[in-house]
Formats: C-alpha cells, structure tokens, sequence
C-alpha cells in the first residue's frame, strides 16, 4: 500500500518549508544532527575524562564498544514502534528521554558510572532509523535516495561538529568562568541534553507522519496496513536474506565511521603529537565531510537507478564500498601528518558515500516493514562498531588495527552481488520511478505555463498603460 502525494523535488523546494515534506526533512537533518552532537560530545573530551578517571586503554575501549553497542538494540526496536505508532511521536519521545542520560554523565565519578551513562546514551543513536523512515514516507522513488542521504549525512555531521564545538564550549568553561577541568566537561555535556530536549518539543509541533496526515487517520480512512499487522511485518523482513546483506554492509561503512569518530581524537594526540584542540580539528574533518558527501552517494543511487534499476544501485553501492577498503589501507599506513590528513577526508568521502548507497537501496527492500528494514540495516552500522571497537581494546597498535578493517571493508564490498531483486520488483520500482518523473514533469510544466501567464498579463498591463498615455 503505496502512500500518496510524496514529493517528487528536493532542491527546487528546499525553502518551501510550508510543505509539509520539505518542512519535514529540514527537522529530521536537525534532529539527527543534534542527536549525533550529544550521542559523540563526549568523544574529543576523553583526553580529559581518561585522565580525571584514571582510565586504562581497555577500559577506554570498553567505553568506545558501549557507546555504539546500546545502539544495536535500540534500532531494532525503534523499527517496530516508528512502523507501528508513527515517526513523529517516535522521535519525540527519543529526543525528550535521551536527553537525561545526555546531561546526566556529568555524575560519573569511575569507570563503571561513566560506562553505564555512555550505554545509556548510546539509545539516541537510534534517530537515524525515524530519520530514514521519515524522509522515505515524504519523497517519491526518484528523489528517494537524494532525501535519505542528505537528511543522515548532515545528521551525520553532528560527529564532526561535535569534535570542534566540544573543545571550544569545554575552554569557555575553563577560561571564560574559571572552573576546573572536571567541572567544566560534565558541564558542557548539560548544555547538549538541554539542546536535545527543546529539539524535542519541536519536533512534536513541527512535523507529521506522513504527507496527508497521521498515521492513526491514515489507518481510520483504510489507507496504511492496521497496527497488528506491523509484527507480522516485521518477521517477515527479518526473514529477509537482503536485509541481512545491507546489515553487514551498513557495518563495513557507518559502523566505521561510529568507530573513527570515537577514535580519531585520540589517534592523532597520541600517534601524531598534536594538542587536544588540533586533534579535535583533524578528527572534526572527517565528520565535516557529511556535508555532501553522503548526499552524493544518494545522488550518484538515484542516477544509477534511472539507468539500470535496483540493480544499478546495488553496483553503485560495490564501487564506493571497495573504494573505502582501499583508501582506509592506505591511511593506516600514512606516518606524517600531512599525509594522513588528506588520505583521512579520502577515506571519509568513500564511507559517507557508501553510506547514502545503502539507504538508495533500503526503501525498496520492503515497503510493507520499512521500518523493520531501516532499523536492522542501522543496527549493523552499530553492530560493525561494537567488532571493531574490541579490536581497538586489545594489543594491536591502531594503525594496524585500521588495516584490518580495511581489508574486511573490501571484503564486504562484493556481498553487493547478492543483492538481489525479482523482475516483478524490477518493474514495479521502474513504473513508480517513471510515474514521479511525469508528475515532476507536469509540476514543472504547470510552473512554466504560469510564468507565461504572469508575463502576458505584465505585458497587457504595460499595452494598457502605454496607451492610456498616448
């Protein structure tokens, strides 16, 4: 049961904040983007929470497995309640709840409160399902993936954000007031839940379900499936072999990017000899890249799709994902700074554009459980953080710690030719493509005829004028 009146434009609406699809994605980017913030702040500040806690390298690396590891469940979860009770209250109560364990890590005084609080906070990493689902409800097949990955990747770039703005609200604290070190980094993390919180509250009065409505009228009027269908759904795509497929891939490529978040911080302070705000500059470049670079892998998606259907955008998907094996290789073994820098926003630009690759694919997987399927793809993000976080806890050194991970991002990239769809989906997902280009086309069309209108009425009214005169 296809939901109508999706719109079939992003970029020629962006400001149209009137539409309720346009006004939506803007508050799904945010909402992800602050999530983000609060879900990683605590990230460039360890230097200093490794220090005030006494925390050892393993405990620490606990700390880097906790953090993504909550979030596995969380996923899971929310795809069953965004597909039964709606996104918008779903988010909702994501936000406001996720906002106490936010500010509330500020009272940890060990490593085991400390670790209990990054679990807990770790709930909000699951916004980047509702994200995903949100967007997918509000935007037709052929602009699909252009929405997805533009609304993640710059709530994505939260975790690069987060590695300038912390540093700088952590000093403000200690230079602008005067507080110690210890006080000054639980409060900055009280200023991220109060943000997180009134986020919110906006994103209850701001948003709706779908285009035409909630999805508790859209049930009362027969045109979306009823609530007790939603579980039955919801097995039916964890039997899915393809969704496991892109929970595996979704782990070769944001479960990375989880892991360098948590990491890059620390990587170039103790491997590079850099200070704390310099190394949160350099860890913040490879976040920063969310920009665009995630768009463009739902861009080139898209592209793909027109040409060669979901096949295409599985292909596309194998191209960014083994590019991103291969670049990662490549900067573990870079040794000076001025190397390792560039090859780090290579490496990036390669993972955030995997990573709009896969949610180009998503929405075709199962539109009956969408968010069944968008929660257990963005369960492996989390699940490939978590492996690769042991690995940072044991005796490896990080640089050959990154290339192992690259040589299993290479491997992941071919289980992209598994991905596969029957010709009866081909067609179908080609017709309704062909459909939202027509009605894109008419859009367009109609825009055209009323831009003719409006100059022959000036003209008429000049004549008019122009004669009068005479």
């Amino acid at each position: 049961m296809e939901l109508q009146n999706k719109a079939t434009r992003l970029w020629g609406n962006f400001f149209k904040v009137n539409m309720v699809q346009i006004r939506t994605f803007h508050m799904t980017w945010f909402a992800f983007f602050a999530c983000f913030f609060a879900w990683f702040g605590i990230a460039p500040l360890m230097i200093i929470v490794r220090d005030e806690l006494s925390l050892t390298k393993e405990q620490v690396g606990w700390t880097i497995i906790g953090s993504v590891a909550m979030t596995i469940f969380a996923r899971f979860l929310i795809g069953w309640l965004v597909d039964r009770y709606g996104p918008r209250l779903t988010y909702t109560w994501l936000l406001l709840l996720g906002a106490f364990p936010v500010a509330m890590i500020g009272l940890a005084n060990s490593f085991e409160s400390f670790l209990i609080f990054r679990l807990m906070i770790g709930m909000i990493g699951g916004a980047f399902v509702i994200t995903q689902y949100h967007t997918s409800v509000m935007f037709a097949p052929n602009v699909v993936g252009t929405a997805n990955a533009t609304s993640a990747g710059w709530g994505n770039l939260g975790g690069g954000v987060t590695q300038i703005v912390m540093p700088l609200i952590f000093s403000g604290f200690v230079i602008g007031f005067g507080l110690t070190d210890g006080q000054s980094w639980r409060l900055s993390m009280v200023a991220v839940g109060i943000v997180i919180f009134i986020v919110g509250i906006g994103y209850f009065f701001l948003t709706q379900d779908a285009p035409d409505g909630s999805f508790k009228e859209l049930r009362a009027q027969g045109k979306m499936p009823q609530k007790e269908k939603v579980t039955g759904a919801y097995w039916k795509a964890m039997a899915d072999r393809r969704v496991w497929i892109l929970f595996l891939i979704y782990g070769a490529c944001f479960g990375i990017e989880l892991t360098v978040n948590n990491t890059a911080s620390l990587y170039f302070y103790d491997y590079f000899d850099v200070n704390l705000v310099t190394a949160g500059a350099i860890a913040a470049s490879f976040g920063l890249m969310n920009i665009f670079a995630r768009t463009l892998g739902g861009i080139f998606g898209d592209n793909f799709g027109s040409f060669w259907g979901l096949k295409g955008r599985s292909f596309w998907l194998f191209i960014v994902l083994f590019g991103e094996g291969v670049a990662l290789i490549i900067f573990s073994q870079m040794s000076v700074l001025f190397l390792a820098i560039p090859m780090l926003i290579i490496f990036s630009l390669f993972t955030q554009m995997a990573e709009g690759a896969t949610y180009s694919v998503v929405p075709f997987v199962n539109k009956k459980a969408l968010g069944a399927v968008a929660g257990i793809v963005g369960a492996g993000g989390n699940a490939g953080a978590v492996a690769a976080g042991f690995l940072f806890k044991g005796a490896m050194d990080w640089n050959d710690v990154f290339f192992t991970i690259g040589i299993v991002v290479i491997i992941a990239s071919f289980l992209t030719f598994l991905l596969k769809f029957s010709p009866e989906q081909e067609e179908e997902e080609k017709a309704l493509f062909e459909q939202a280009q027509i009605d894109l086309l008419k859009i367009r069309a109609d825009r055209a005829n009323a831009d003719l209108e409006r100059s022959a009425q000036i003209v008429a009214d000049y004549n008019k004028t122009h004669d009068r005169k005479i």
